[in-house]
């Protein structure tokens, strides 16, 4: 069975585009505008959201956030906007990639393949070991739960967007190994850019900034100047 995909765009000639390139390989079905988007994702069940930006109404800024309040598929997001800090934003909120327009073909479906893959890996809970569900360090001070994609810290879960989780969950899933931020942004976003990797410690910072709201001084993601990040157990520093 064909994977099903929701494209919103106000504009006939991109929805059109993207049916083109697409509609070989999977079921489209497309929005006109943010408040038809958001209704067919609370109608109909969907394996990845191609969102546009700049819309009237309803923007995709506020479709991905309505979105990911209630849903964990894939979106990958449109614009014409080349600016980092729309990508670091659209990233933070919970878009799983960005992609600027105009692009080839080969690279829309590279992204959405990509995105459709990881998805099934990580979204989906398969090919994990059921006896291994929950990851714990420091005697349950850190703890992860792998089938409810939540973080808990002395027992309090962290609020983490999709993205903070993945990135958090990779980490600590490796801990003798040092991420550099462009294997990172491979493993959890699907690119190697090196001119992203800020949105990298963007995520690290915020995830950080989240620990500290709790009071905690802990530090589950170490900087290893000069090359990237690890992870840091709690008895490490408490």
């Amino acid at each position: 069975m064909k994977k099903k995909l929701l494209i919103v765009d106000d504009e006939w000639n991109m929805r059109n585009l993207l049916k083109i390139y697409l509609s070989k390989d999977y079921e489209i079905v497309e929005a006109t505008d943010g408040e038809e988007a958001v209704d067919k994702v609370r109608t109909y069940s969907f394996d990845l959201i191609i969102l546009d930006i700049m819309m009237p109404g309803m923007d995709g800024w506020e479709v991905c956030k309505q979105v990911r309040s209630s849903k964990a598929l894939p979106i990958l997001m449109l614009t014409a906007r080349n600016e980092l800090k729309d990508k670091v934003h659209g990233l933070e909120i919970g878009a799983d990639d960005y992609l600027i327009k105009p692009f080839e073909p080969e690279e829309l479906l590279a992204r959405v393949k990509a995105l459709l893959r990881r998805s099934e890996l990580i979204g989906n809970g398969e090919n994990k070991d059921e006896n291994e569900e929950v990851i714990i360090y420091g005697d349950g001070f850190f703890k992860i739960d792998q089938q409810g994609h939540s973080v808990f810290l002395a027992g309090e879960e962290l609020d983490l967007t999709r993205k903070e989780y993945e990135l958090l969950h990779t980490i600590a899933s490796n801990p003798k190994r040092v991420f550099t931020r462009e294997v990172l942004l491979d493993v959890i976003w699907g690119y190697n850019d090196s001119r992203d990797t800020r949105t990298v410690d963007s995520h690290i910072k915020n995830i950080r900034f989240k620990i500290k709201k709790k009071g905690s001084r802990y530090n589950p993601l170490q900087t290893v100047w000069g090359v990237g990040y690890k992870f840091q157990e709690p008895n490490e520093t408490l």
